[in-house]
Formats: C-alpha cells, structure tokens, sequence
C-alpha cells in the first residue's frame, strides 16, 4: 500500500476526475488523500456530500469561507498576492506561482509535510508545485485533464505566461512515470511538442449509476410526449455552442424541449432570451447545476445530448469533455461537434451519434429532425450509445490508472524525499 496525494486547485465538485482517480486508488488499496482550496459555501455542501462513504480522505489547503480576522486576513492576503503576482508579470515579466492559481504555495508546503508516496498534480498551480516537489527529490504524477498552456484563446494568452507554463508541462510530461491525459489526441500532441514518451489515456467515462425510476423521469421534462435535448456545462453563456442551438432552433421541423444545465448568471439570461426566437421561448428550460450523484438521472431523463464544443482553443479540440461520456451512459443519441477528441471516441462507436462541423445551425438541426422523423432510428442509436458507454466504461479506464500508479510507485522506491526548505 503507497501514501498517494492528489492536489486539486478548487472544490471536489467541480473536478469528476480527481475524485474517480481518488475512489480508483483507494480501492486497490491505498492510502488517498486529496488537497484542494475551498472558495464558495454551496460547494464546500457538495465536496462534504461527495466524501460521504469514501475510502479516501480531502483537505483544504486553503478555505475562504471563514469568518475570523484572521481567516479574513488570509483570504485578503493571497488574493492580494495573485493581484501584485499579475502586475508584476505584466509590467516586468516576473514568474511568481501567485499566477498559475490561488494556494500554490499553501499546496506545496500541505504536500512536504504529507510526504507522499506519489504526488498527482491536477492544475497550473499544481505544476509549479510539481516541479518543486521533484527538485526535492519527491515522486511526481501530472494529470492533463486539459492542456494547460494551450487552454485559452490566443487574446487571452498575451496576459498569461505561457512559455513558463510550457517550461511547467514539458519538465513534468519528460519525466513522470504516471503522465495521464484524457485523449489519444492530445496524448500524441503533447509527446509531439515535448518531444516526450506519449501519455498514458485515461477516457473521463464514468461509473455505471442506477436506472432512473419513474417519480425521477420528470424533474426535468415539462411534457414527456415531446423529444428532449439536453446540455451542460458549468455555466451557461457565450462561447459553449448554445449559439448555433439557438441559430437551429427556427429550422427544426418539429417542437422539442430544450434543457440546459449550469449556472447562469443575470446577465447571460439576457442573452439567452435576445437569441431564442419568441416562437421557443417557452420551451427553452434553464436549470441549476445539481450534486454529482443527482446528475447522471437527470441527463437520462432526455433523449438528445448536445457536445458542442469548440475546436478554436487547442485544448478544447483535442480533449473529450465530461459531458460525452456522461451522455453515453445515460443512452443519449449524442451530437457532437467534430474536434478531435471527439471524432476519436465516436469514430470507436459510430452508431452512437452524429459528428457535425461546429457552428453550423443547419446541420444540426438537420440532424435532430431526421431523429424526431424516424423515432426507431433514435431508439437504435439511444441504445448504440448505451453500448458504448459500457465499452469506454471507468472500469476499464481505472484499471489501467491504477496499473500506472504501480508503475510509479515501483520506479520511485529507490528515491528518498529530501528535507525541505521554508518557503519564504
């Protein structure tokens, strides 16, 4: 059995891939523990929720919430760094860990005390803490559940330091044994642009959860007659393929429910409401984000499931988001824009679902009406879907993610942590 650390940047809610990494590992047997940073009460609810039953154990590193001086002067204090950190990089080009993420520092003093076996990084923060861990002689895992340095548009970039990063990535990416990816696709660029060994994939495919029963089909759907799309994300606005859903709404031959999930700020339903034609705004719903454990029977409550994801960011066309495989397994006839990660999971189970060229309203709504035409045809690709989900399962993916874990452990028995140094 190995002392495993995994570092989160955030709340446990928000990262699926963490805490199935986490349940994997503890259940092969060894001893978890997951470090994150606490910001919002709802969700410190949810990570409390979520740890419920667990054979592994979490600790914010750092907590937001409280409510003393100095709890105050804490929060005060490192959001005050991440401002002068960005000043200072924008003006100077100065590298501080500030950059890369709230708690880096408090991330990698929590993990030179915990000393673990093996340290798994999930962030940008992470990475610097990664690197520091392995300057010290500690063993280092890299998860790149999204490529960091390649996950913004090219705008946003010119106020990040990228090249830093990258010196980040490839540093891990050369020399960790557990070295994950969530993609064929993007394993194959970042061994291409870090001239590294290719990645081990590990798909974001998911347990398998109960049947919906009858007094859950309804939560969502307002008239169970009429076919249902759904869509998620964690928030609902701009940029996240709604656009071109509104765009098709006019061109669909026959009234469907539209259920979009996440959380939508005032502002954007404005937006929503300025795109949606007056004729669909009665049957476009907006729903909260719900607990983990709710999400998978309300997305098998629909029969459509929307991925439109953009192939503008690098990383957002080479990674294959949560929501596919959720879709999946819930049986949902899925809609896919055609990024790369997606046409690699769909390519693998085609009669699953439809790949379209994103941002093309009319291809997509050409789609949904031969499905709500030829109600046997979406039956069959309902449960072609269902299939697939059972293929791309996590029981597959978490055995070859503890079998990279042994790999790990096995290469860092011989190297000895090294006493650490106060961080200034």
């Amino acid at each position: 059995m190995a002392k495993i650390l995994i570092l989160l940047g955030g709340h446990l809610c928000n990262g699926p891939r963490p805490c199935k990494e986490a349940d994997a590992l503890a259940a092969a047997g060894h001893d978890v523990m997951v470090a994150g940073v606490w910001f919002d009460p709802k969700f410190v609810q949810r990570d409390q929720q979520l740890l419920q039953g667990r054979a592994w154990q979490f600790q914010p590193v750092l907590d937001f919430r409280g409510i003393t001086l100095g709890q105050k002067m804490q929060r005060l204090g490192v959001r005050l760094q991440a401002k002068i950190a960005r000043a200072l990089w924008l003006k100077y080009d100065i590298q501080s860990p500030a950059l890369l993420g709230y708690g880096a520092k408090a991330m990698l003093k929590f993990a030179q005390g915990f000393q673990a076996d093996l340290t798994i990084v999930h962030s940008e923060a992470g990475l610097w803490v990664g690197n520091c861990l392995q300057a010290e002689g500690y063993k280092v895992g890299v998860d790149f559940e999204d490529w960091f340095s390649e996950d913004l548009l090219p705008e946003a970039k010119a106020s990040r330091p990228i090249a830093w990063i990258q010196s980040l990535e490839s540093q891990l990416a050369k020399t960790c044994t557990y070295c994950l990816t969530p993609s064929q696709a993007m394993a194959a660029a970042i061994a291409a642009a870090y001239n590294c060994a290719t990645p081990t994939v590990i798909y974001n495919a998911f347990p398998a959860t109960p049947t919906t029963t009858a007094s859950q089909a309804s939560s969502d759907r307002q008239d169970l007659d009429l076919p249902s799309l759904h869509w998620f994300s964690q928030t609902i606005g701009p940029g996240r393929g709604l656009e071109t859903v509104f765009a098709a709404l006019p061109h669909l031959q026959s009234v469907v429910e539209i259920h979009l999930r996440g959380n939508c700020p005032a502002i954007y339903q404005d937006w929503i409401m300025s795109l949606v034609p007056a004729a669909w705004r009665d049957r476009v719903y907006l729903h909260g984000t719900v607990d983990n454990h709710i999400l998978p029977l309300r997305i098998a409550e629909h029969d459509i499931g929307l991925a439109l994801e953009s192939p503008q960011i690098l990383s957002r066309d080479l990674t294959v988001t949560n929501k596919l495989f959720q879709y999946l397994e819930a049986g949902l006839a899925v809609i896919a824009t055609n990024t790369a990660g997606q046409q690699e999971v769909l390519q693998q189970s085609p009669q699953a679902g439809e790949l379209i060229p994103a941002s093309d309203p009319f291809r997509l709504a050409d789609v949904i009406n031969q499905w709500i035409a030829d109600p046997e045809h979406l039956q069959r690709t309902k449960q072609a879907a269902k299939q697939a989900g059972i293929k791309l399962g996590w029981d597959t993916q978490a055995a070859k993610l503890t079998q990279q874990v042994e790999l790990a452990i096995g290469a860092a028995q011989s190297t000895t942590p090294r006493p650490h140094s106060e961080l200034i």
